[in-house]
């Protein structure tokens, strides 16, 4: 476990899935406390090499079928990145990297992954750095998972949001506009172009910015907070194709957000 300080704002990692299972300020918590055992539930995961879900949890690339782990639900989800244990490349008192090479019989490629976290008094920062290390081209959208504190009413705020129409959670690749009201009941993904997008309650405002993470998936099955996911792709993108990047061998990509949060006024 390794924490990170900046002020009055304290941030718990973990070298597990690189895992992101608390973050308070002066004593509040920002993201809902989470469980390295239950990284979805609380807290932040990351989701690399693919966000959310890849129907029935088997996809084609160049000729070769790949099958990759399934849940109960049948369908793989959140990626491979989570249960892997990440090494510690550098640290202080408000930052930390973690590196990983990822590499599953249901991946065509290895992945050399980077992760950094960056606190500050009212602001937390997520690089993720991606290198096909593999001779194969590699399929990619990467994401992450975390759960915003929020109490009643809540409300999200984005420009010109556009919802990736779904069959049984699986989006078809088809868009149409949206508009946030209050609250409401979400599982849903959502192409957001600009930014910032956010969330504010009685509770907390919190404000996201993404570079190369266009997606955001909304989730409020957890009882008390709300995720609102960056993605650079949209689930089963290995399919549809909502965002999915194709790495040559030797080929990056970098992806990033920055989370700023503040008490509401009044």
């Amino acid at each position: 476990m390794i924490t990170l300080r900046s002020g009055q704002t304290v941030a718990v990692l973990h070298a597990r899935g690189a895992y992101l299972s608390s973050l308070r300020q002066g004593g509040r918590d920002i993201v809902l406390p989470g469980s390295v055992d239950s990284q979805t539930r609380g807290g932040m995961a990351l989701l690399i090499p693919f966000a959310n879900r890849v129907k029935d949890g088997v996809y084609e690339l160049d000729g070769v079928f790949y099958e990759l782990p399934k849940s109960a639900e049948g369908h793989a989800i959140h990626g491979l990145a989570m249960s892997m244990d990440w090494a510690l490349a550098e640290r202080g008192d408000d930052f930390a990297e973690f590196q990983l090479e990822l590499s599953h019989p249901g991946y065509p490629s290895t992945l050399s992954c980077a992760v950094r976290y960056e606190l500050s008094e009212n602001s937390l920062s997520v690089s993720l750095s991606i290198v096909n290390a593999g001779r194969r081209r590699a399929p990619l959208v990467v994401g992450a998972h975390p759960y915003f504190v929020v109490s009643r009413p809540w409300r999200l705020r984005a420009e010109n949001p556009l919802r990736c129409v779904a069959v049984g959670k699986i989006p078809t690749g088809e868009l149409v506009p949206h508009s946030f009201g209050v609250e409401g009941d979400y599982d849903d993904c959502f192409l957001v172009e600009g930014d910032p997008v956010i969330l504010e309650s009685p509770y907390s405002v919190v404000e996201m910015r993404r570079r190369n993470m266009p997606y955001i998936q909304v989730y409020t099955g957890v009882e008390g907070a709300v995720a609102v996911e960056p993605m650079s792709g949209a689930p089963d993108a290995y399919h549809n194709g909502m965002g999915l990047k194709i790495l040559g061998p030797g080929e990056a990509a970098e992806f990033s957000f920055e989370i700023y949060f503040k008490a509401p006024r009044g």
